[in-house]
C-alpha cells in the first residue's frame, strides 16, 4: 500500500481538517539525486518515501500519529469492539466542535487502484461512510454511507457490498449492518464474499505504527523475530552499523515462576515444565587479552546491561526490517528520542535510498540535523504549531514561496522563519527566583 493523503479533523488538538500529503510536488531540489532517490516512481505516480514532521512541545505531533492509529483501529475492530470508538477525541476547546463528530479518511493505492475510505465518528456511533475507487481516469463511488443508511451503491464495482445489503431487505435494530458503532467496510469483510472490502482493510491495517519508547509488546516482538534466522542477521547487523558495541544477540527459554508457588522449592520444581516460558535476552561483546587481542565474546543480560538507545535501536530493528521487506508504510512517534544524530539520519537514508523500492517513512522529531536539502526534499518537511485558540495546524516546507533550493532548512527554521518553534519565556526570572528565595 502506498499513502498519498491522510486526512482528519476536529480529533484531540486539530480543530479544523488538516492534511498530511504524501504525493511528490513537482519540484526541484539543491541536490538532484534526492529527487529521484526519495521518490517512489510507481506507473508514474509519484509518492514521498519519509516525512518528518517537526513542531514545538505539546504542538500537536503526535496527535497527527494518533489520529491515523485510531482511524486503523477502528477500521480494524470495529466488529468485535463494541467499545472501541472510545478512541475518539473532539477538539474540546471550542464549543462549535465539541458535540460534532471527528473526520477522518486514507487516500491510498493498492494493486495499482487508487482508493478514498473515510468516516465521520465520534465516541459513539458513526455519522457516515464512504469508499470510492479511481480504476481508470474517473473516480466512483462504490458506497455512501448516511447514519444507518446506505445512500449509494455501486452493484457492478461493488458486488459484495449489494449482495449484504440485499440479505437484509428490511431495516430493523438487530441489523449488524447499521449498528451506530460499527463501519459497513469492516462488516463486509467478516463474509466470505467480502474480499475485496477484507484486502482493503488488509492493506490498510499493513501500516506499522509505533508510538511511545519502551512497550513491551516491542521487546517481546524483537525477542521472537531472532529466533528466525534472516532476521536475526538483519537486527544484529542493524545493532553493529549502529555502532552499539554489540557481536551478537540471542534468546533463551527461561519458564516464568509465579512468586507463590516459588515459596515452595519442591512444588515449583515440579510445575516448570507446565509453566508458560519467557525469552532471556542475550548480548554478546568482544572479551580482549592482556595484549588487546580479541579472545572471546563475553555475555551480559541485556535489558539490564544495554542502555535505553540500544534498547530502543533493537525494538525498532525488525519493524524497519518488515517495512523495507514488505513494502509498508511504519509511523514512528519520537523517532529521535535517545539515538543519535548521525543514527537518526542514516536510518532515513535507509529509507530514501534506491533499495527502498516501496515502504514510507512518516515521523516527528526535533532533530534538526535532519533540516538538511541534502537529505530531504521541501515536500518531505511538515510543520505543526498551534494558534491562540489551542488549535493544531499542519503545514509544509513547500508551501512557503520564495524558498531557494539551497537554502539552509535547519538555521532558518531555528530562527522562527517557519513558524512551528517555541516562543520560551524569561527563564533568567526562573533564577533570580530561586536565588532570592
Amino acid at each position: 500500500m502506498k499513502i498519498q493523503e491522510f486526512s482528519f479533523g476536529n480529533f484531540k488538538s486539530f480543530k479544523e481538517i488538516q492534511t498530511l500529503n504524501l504525493s511528490a510536488a513537482k519540484i526541484k531540489s539543491h541536490n538532484k539525486e534526492i529527487d529521484v532517490n526519495n521518490v517512489i516512481d510507481e506507473n508514474s505516480n509519484l509518492f514521498l518515501k519519509t516525512k518528518a514532521i517537526y513542531g514545538a512541545n505539546a504542538s500537536g505531533k503526535s496527535n497527527i500519529i494518533k489520529a491515523l492509529a485510531t482511524f486503523i483501529r477502528i477500521i480494524k475492530t470495529s466488529i468485535k469492539d463494541e467499545d472501541i470508538l472510545y478512541l475518539v477525541d473532539s477538539f474540546r476547546l471550542s464549543t462549535k466542535t465539541e458535540n460534532e463528530p471527528s473526520f477522518f479518511q486514507l487516500i491510498f493505492w493498492h494493486n495499482n487502484i487508487k482508493y478514498r475510505y473515510g468516516f465521520e465518528v465520534d465516541d459513539e456511533k458513526i455519522y457516515s461512510e464512504w469508499l470510492y475507487s479511481t480504476p481508470k481516469k474517473r473516480e466512483l463511488p462504490l458506497f455512501i454511507r448516511e447514519g444507518k443508511k446506505i445512500i449509494e451503491l455501486d452493484k457492478k464495482n461493488y458486488n459484495e457490498g449489494y449482495k449484504l445489503v440485499s440479505l437484509f431487505e428490511e431495516e430493523t435494530e438487530e441489523n449488524e449492518i447499521f449498528r451506530n458503532n460499527s463501519l459497513f467496510l469492516s462488516t463486509l469483510a467478516t463474509f466470505g464474499f467480502g474480499k475485496l472490502s477484507k484486502d482493503l482493510i488488509n492493506a490498510i491495517g499493513s501500516t506499522i505504527i509505533i508510538s511511545g519508547l519502551g512497550h513491551q509488546g516491542m521487546f517481546r516482538f524483537a525477542g521472537d523475530a531472532i529466533t528466525n534466522s534472516e532476521k536475526k542477521k538483519y537486527i544484529v547487523d542493524f545493532l553493529k552499523y549502529g555502532d552499539v558495541g554489540i557481536e551478537d544477540i540471542d534468546a533463551l527459554d527461561v519458564p516464568e515462576i509465579d512468586s507463590e508457588e516459588s515459596e515452595n522449592e519442591d512444588e515449583t520444581k515440579k510445575e516448570l515444565t507446565k509453566q508458560k516460558k519467557r525469552k532471556l535476552l542475550i548480548s554478546f561483546r568482544k572479551k580482549y587479552d592482556e595484549n588487546l587481542k580479541a579472545v572471546e565474546n563475553e555475555s551480559f543480560p541485556f535489558s539490564s546491561n544495554e542502555s535505553e538507545g540500544t534498547q530502543k535501536l533493537f525494538e525498532l530493528s525488525p519493524f524497519i526490517y518488515e517495512a523495507l521487506k514488505n513494502n509498508r508504510p511504519i509511523i514512528i512517534d519520537e523517532f529521535d528520542a535517545r539515538f543519535h544524530p548521525l543514527l537518526t539520519k542514516k536510518i532515513v537514508e535507509l529509507f530514501n535510498s534506491t533499495s527502498n523500492i516501496g515502504s514510507q517513512l512518516i515521523f516527528t522529531t526535533h532533530d534538526t540535523n535532519l533540516l538538511s536539502n541534502d537529505l530531504l526534499r521541501r515536500d518531505q518537511i511538515e510543520f505543526v504549531e498551534k494558534d491562540q485558540f489551542g488549535a493544531s495546524h499542519l503545514y509544509s516546507l513547500v508551501e512557503f514561496k520564495g524558498i531557494r533550493n539551497n537554502a539552509s532548512f535547519e538555521k532558518d527554521y531555528i530562527q522562527g522563519k517557519y513558524g512551528a518553534i517555541p516562543f520560551l519565556g524569561d527563564f533568567d526570572k526562573l533564577i533570580n527566583s530561586v536565588s532570592n528565595a
